[in-house]
């Protein structure tokens, strides 16, 4: 995702957009379950992080931000993105 300076705009955007949000210390990470396509790149990526079997799924902090942002941009649906700190 690209980096923007107003997170506040990005944040009111996503979450109007159907996403979903995970907070983290470095980041947040944002999904949206109806653009999803299921191509599980992040349950491979890092199962600490992105694992459907617990609740919440996704969480942030498992892994270094590096990581996370990362597998993030090896979603190929967009149903993931991320927002920097």
């Amino acid at each position: 995702m690209t980096y923007f300076s107003n997170h506040q705009l990005i944040k009111k955007e996503l979450l109007d957009k159907g996403y979903r949000e995970y907070r983290g210390k470095e980041m947040n990470v944002y999904f949206n379950g109806e653009i999803c396509i299921h191509a599980a790149e992040c349950i491979r990526g890092n199962s600490a992080v992105f694992n459907p079997r617990q609740k919440p799924w996704i969480k942030v902090d498992s892994a270094s931000a590096a990581e996370v942002k990362n597998i993030i941009d090896r979603c190929p649906s967009g149903a993931l993105q991320y927002e920097s700190e």
